[in-house]
């Protein structure tokens, strides 16, 4: 595996952290508008997904996990994509 990193996030982030610039985050509401609000001039634009969920941590996965959803890296960008794929 190669060290690739994620081209596209690279090059937005200095759009995302301009659009947040001097601002308190006071709220997540304040957040998720600020950076719903980022573009670049080429027409790149961003939907934001605010996760309310509670995740448990050191939660293990199922013994059986790796067999019945093999995780499948990439080839390109393994390190930021991969899917697991269901078996039959």
């Amino acid at each position: 595996m190669g060290n690739f990193s994620n081209p596209i996030e690279h090059r937005f982030f200095p759009h995302v952290t301009r659009a947040c610039e001097g601002v308190v985050f006071d709220s997540v509401e304040t957040v998720k508008t600020l950076i719903s609000r980022t573009s670049t001039s080429k027409g790149l634009t961003t939907i934001v997904h605010i996760l309310d969920k509670i995740y448990e941590t050191g939660r293990k996965y199922a013994a059986d996990f790796k067999e019945i959803m093999p995780i499948v890296f990439d080839t390109h960008l393994p390190k930021w994509n991969y899917r697991a794929i269901p078996q039959e």
